[in-house]
């Protein structure tokens, strides 16, 4: 399987102005998220496609959208995306506690592209999944029973 454009994201010199042009723009709803440190991640609900957020774009950050790439693993990927010639612009970081973690880097072109790896899922719980045999299993058995 491929890698999908997962999330896409507008680091602002003007966050303010960005928020009430894209809103006149386009059918967006737009949520603040407080990151912490006075941070602040605008959520875009987009609908159907890729969402993705915006923020205030930090020192010498140019005003520029983002395209985040699913990968398994963001270490992994960044340390094939250096040998093959890429720039690693941000090292593997987590998010919160258990949403995923990313990485930015620019390819040998100078193209940035960001790297999503989603958190990994706690597996479901075996003793439910082993509940839907067995009752089938005794479903038949009282079924078999009943034809005797």
């Amino acid at each position: 399987m491929g890698n999908p454009f997962v999330h896409i994201e507008l680091a602002s010199s003007d966050i303010g102005a960005a928020k009430k042009f894209y809103k006149a723009l386009f059918d967006w709803k737009l949520q603040d998220t407080p990151m912490g440190e006075g941070m602040v991640y605008t959520m875009l609900g987009v609908g159907t496609g890729t969402g993705g957020g915006m923020m205030q774009a930090h020192g010498a950050q140019p005003t520029a959208w983002l395209p985040y790439v699913e990968v398994a693993d963001v270490a992994k990927t960044l340390e094939k995306a250096r040998a093959n010639g890429a720039q690693v612009i941000i090292d593997r970081k987590a998010i919160g506690e258990n949403m995923g973690a990313f990485g930015v880097i620019t390819d040998p072109q100078g193209a940035a592209l960001g790297l999503w790896e989603a958190a990994k899922k706690a597996p479901a719980k075996r003793a439910a999944a082993a509940k839907k045999p067995a009752k089938k299993a005794a479903k038949k058995a009282a079924k078999k029973k009943g034809k005797r």
